[in-house]
């Protein structure tokens, strides 16, 4: 008798998943080990494992990644500021690659082939799961059942469903999908496909309506060292604390909620709505606090290459040399980035009131506008007169260009190289 091969499904207990599990176990003739990974979708998780193993998985690993996901992921995207295309926090983005690396890790130890997940062929979680497991284990095999199965539809799942005696609580109509971790939650597709049409007032769970917000404004003060946050109002807590207790304050005030149409990888845009209270806390507190801390040019050096640092994350290439580098680069400038942020909350909005730190390049002797004495203002004639200098070269030669050049703007020409020369 052959034996038969044992696949690693990415399991939630969802509808695709749960189709998944059976289609794979039944229809595909494999025996399938479930990995669940915890990272931070709460209430989600209650009940996977007898439901798994009913459904017919020879057993199921549930992974508790929290603390990983944000020290490892999180914490590393708040260093170098990332956002993708000027919105969003990299919620989904972020959750990926310990996923995949888990999913990697637990066929490794199952003996397993192949790993399996529920993204569809048209999203961008399907190029994030496999990128990073094929850079982790470069033989892996994977199945994408909705890249190869007959099935075209959430109607069609759910008349699987039925035919098989699959429990699931889907119906056909659902209004929008949801992805939750401990950095936000995000809602697409249903009703949410039309950009037009507004985000349903109920379905927020992480934030109140700003307009419900309280009327008076919260003042907190956020500690970093190294550029990683450390407390919360003067109380130290751990990264899985702490991020929570920011999403509690942020979400209190209505701050956080993103509605974006953004390009996928694939090519296609989508629209999402995003909850990130307290991830939108830290990125304005870290931000106000390497403000004082960072070189200017080195400032500079790492914001130019955040968009392509942000896309990296995106696109699903967490596990590649390129990132490797930049993870590098982004911890080295860090090194310093310790001081604290003071940030006023109130309707939705993040105000930033103070902000401190030893390392600090801000000198009030310089900055001031009274008298000092040690900034000679004589000095700036002969700064600005160099820069100057190629645009004026610049603009003769443009002068000089003309089909027909005056003879004065020919001998001004010339005047000028000779000076320069000279």
């Amino acid at each position: 008798m052959t034996e038969r091969k044992k696949v690693v499904l990415a399991y939630s207990g969802g509808l695709d998943t749960s189709v998944m599990l059976h289609w794979l176990k039944y229809d595909q003739g494999y025996d399938i080990v479930c990995m669940t990974a915890d990272v931070g979708q709460g209430e989600e998780l209650s009940g996977l494992q007898e439901k798994a193993v009913k459904s017919g998985a020879l057993g199921i690993h549930i992974l508790d990644l929290r603390e990983t996901f944000v020290r490892d992921y999180v914490f590393p995207s708040l260093q170098a500021n990332a956002l993708y295309e000027g919105y969003y926090l990299l919620g989904t983005s972020l959750a990926r690659p310990p996923i995949a690396k888990a999913l990697v890790e637990v066929a490794q130890a199952e003996g397993a082939f192949a790993i399996s997940h529920g993204a569809t062929g048209k999203g961008n979680d399907q190029v994030r799961f496999e990128l990073g497991a094929y850079a982790l284990k470069p033989d892996i095999h994977v199945i994408a059942p909705w890249r190869t199965w007959p099935y075209k539809s959430r109607s069609d799942l759910i008349a699987y469903c039925r035919q098989h005696d699959i429990p699931v609580t889907a119906t056909a109509e659902k209004p929008y999908s949801t992805d939750r971790n401990l950095l936000h939650i995000s809602f697409e597709g249903g009703i949410l496909e039309d950009p037009w049409v507004a985000p349903p007032a109920d379905m927020f769970r992480l934030t109140v309506d700003p307009r419900q917000a309280p009327n008076e404004p919260e003042e907190i003060e956020i500690a970093f060292e190294d550029g990683v946050p450390v407390s919360i109002g003067g109380v130290r807590l751990g990264p899985v604390a702490l991020l929570e207790k920011a999403n509690e304050i942020g979400g209190k005030h209505g701050i956080g909620r993103v509605d974006i149409v953004e390009n996928r990888y694939v090519g296609i845009k989508s629209r999402g709505v995003y909850e990130t209270p307290g991830g939108t806390l830290l990125y304005h507190a870290h931000r106000a606090v390497e403000s004082l801390v960072l070189d200017r040019e080195v400032m500079n050096l790492r914001d130019g290459l955040v968009p392509q640092f942000t896309r990296m994350i995106y696109n699903g290439y967490w596990f590649s040399p390129e990132m490797t580098q930049m993870l590098r680069f982004i911890k080295s400038i860090q090194q310093g980035v310790t001081g604290v942020a003071r940030l006023q909350l109130y309707k939705g909005n993040v105000i930033v009131t103070g902000r401190k730190a030893r390392n600090s390049l801000y000198n009030p002797e310089y900055s001031t506008f009274e008298a000092d004495r040690v900034y000679n203002q004589a000095d700036a004639d002969g700064f600005i007169k160099l820069n100057a200098l190629r645009l004026k070269l610049s603009t003769y030669r443009d002068r000089a260009m003309l089909a027909d050049p005056t003879p004065d703007v020919i001998e001004e020409m010339n005047d000028l190289r000779q000076n320069y020369i000279e």
